[in-house]
């Protein structure tokens, strides 16, 4: 049930029409995630910044959509679960490591500890133990990676919750989280 209305790109002006004509470039398409987001100018500006920052990093889009799987699995958000899906097939994620990573599992040691780290980051709002942490680093992350780890999981929840507050409708295949 959608209970924030989606922009039509087509009617938009300004920096809302150039941010969504950004997502377009970028995508080949306007998911109903930054539509719905546009109804705040600023809140778009943000999410694509991020977004766009994030993209840039160290971390490969392999590991980026896993990270994003975990923390929308740990959100209960069908429609990030449902894009992150999609956009992991396409970035080379296997049909087992896509249903391992929604739980911190995975078939290569780091992605299963990056995974890991983002539920517990999620589960914990951001109170990890040392042990957690250290855990990750012997998997071979450095701080900077740890950081980026951080910031993919920040996005995630930021977009997470615009879908599950907004009741966004899901233009990917359709893919449900597990009952808790």
């Amino acid at each position: 049930m959608n209970r924030i209305a989606a922009i039509d790109p087509a009617t938009t002006s300004g920096t809302t029409k150039e941010l969504l004509d950004a997502v377009n470039k970028g995508l080949g398409v306007v998911p109903n995630l930054f539509r719905v987001t546009a109804q705040s100018p600023a809140g778009l500006d943000g999410m694509v910044g991020l977004y766009g920052a994030i993209g840039k990093g160290t971390l490969n889009a392999k590991l980026r959509e896993a990270v994003a799987l975990a923390t929308a699995e740990a959100d209960a958000c069908d429609y990030c679960l449902s894009a992150h899906t999609y956009l992991g097939k396409r970035a080379g994620l296997s049909e087992g490591d896509l249903a391992q990573v929604r739980e911190g599992r995975a078939s290569e040691p780091k992605i299963a500890a990056a995974t890991r780290f983002a539920r517990v980051l999620v589960e914990k709002r951001g109170h990890v133990r040392d042990s957690e942490l250290a855990e990750v680093r012997r998997a071979g992350f450095g701080d900077g990676e740890i950081i980026e780890i951080i910031a993919n999981v920040a996005w995630s929840v930021f977009t997470n919750y615009v879908n599950v507050v907004a009741g966004t409708e899901i233009d990917f295949p359709i893919v449900r989280h597990s009952p808790r």
